[in-house]
């Protein structure tokens, strides 16, 4: 028997538990010392560049016409509208309360698909399985709840919700807008774009007299080269690669995981609160993703690849 398949799967599993994980961690050591909209645009400008040009390498065809449209509108709801939501609640909301709230993109999907696109019936199963998560959510947000710890800023949880809700919108628009067949290809270009347009925000929301790279910490810029290189350029191949391996229900175990590892990182690594608020709130998110999917895991496997693949990185942050 020839090990080397597993030992490659068990490290690409491993690569979008961990190191996407412990973005979120990254994302919250750089923000301390970047303007976030502008690290954003840094980090898919360059990670998009490198994937592009490496697919075109690879001889990959590049967007056509109305494919460009498609790239821009997923590019604008997932880089600028989430990631650069993701990076501004990181400047208020510890980095592992901020994957928590945003593992509900699969309560959010699984709303638009019911609601949107009417390709999923909304069952008593789903409705209990979303309450569970807004439970989790409101123990998270809520000062009057007696579990101890800090409640999170409410506007770092509102702008990481509507971040969820506009990730969520862009992955159930990836079975109408026209996309590159290639997903390399797809996905670096709307990186690329991403990156774009989050340099346009960070220019609109005057970030740049506020940045000064030489006052920036190599601690800092390491943040930033960990996010580029391992989160996005080296996660985005694992994550690839596991797809044409692996069913997408046993890859899309990430969005359960990753929140853990993030909690875990911030916690040990980043020195961020662990009471029991925090425990709480985030077994029930947690419990209502498992539950939903565990649910659209009823759903045949052509429906599983178009309703829970991401047209990118997921929420790997």
């Amino acid at each position: 028997m020839d090990k080397r398949p597993l030992l490659k799967t068990l490290l690409a599993f491993g690569i979008i538990y961990i190191v996407w994980g412990s973005t979120f961690l990254a994302i919250r050591v750089g923000v301390q010392e970047m303007p976030p909209l502008l690290m954003a645009a840094m980090r898919f400008g360059a990670a998009g560049l490198l994937l592009f040009a490496w697919a075109r390498m690879r001889g990959e065809k590049p967007p056509v016409g109305r494919q460009w449209l498609g790239v821009t509108v997923l590019a604008a709801l997932m880089f600028m509208c989430d990631y650069g939501l993701l990076f501004w609640a990181e400047t208020r909301v510890p980095s592992g309360i901020a994957a928590v709230l945003l593992a509900t993109i699969p309560a959010f999907i699984a709303i638009a698909e019911a609601l949107l696109l009417r390709t999923r019936k909304f069952t008593v199963g789903l409705g209990v399985s979303l309450l569970v998560g807004l439970a989790g959510v409101a123990i998270l947000m809520v000062k009057s709840v007696g579990l101890g710890g800090e409640a999170v800023s409410g506007a770092g949880a509102a702008a990481l919700i509507v971040a969820a809700a506009s990730w969520s919108v862009a992955t159930v628009l990836t079975r109408r807008l026209p996309l590159p067949e290639s997903k390399m290809v797809s996905s670096g270009a709307q990186m690329l774009v991403g990156g774009l347009l989050l340099f346009g925000a960070a220019t609109v929301f005057g970030e740049w007299p506020r940045f000064h790279p030489a006052a920036v910490s190599m601690h800092a810029w390491e943040a930033l080269i960990y996010l580029i290189v391992a989160g996005s350029i080296v996660g985005y191949t694992a994550y690839l690669w596991l797809l044409h391996r692996e069913s997408p229900t046993r890859v899309g175990t990430y969005a359960y995981v990753n929140p853990v590892v993030a909690v875990a990182v911030g916690h040990w690594l980043g020195g961020e609160e662990l009471a029991t608020r925090t425990i709480v709130g985030t077994a029930l998110v947690l419990a209502s993703v498992l539950a939903i999917m565990l649910v659209q895991g009823k759903a045949s496997e052509p429906e599983r690849e178009l309703s829970g693949e991401p047209a990118s990185e997921e929420i790997g942050s």
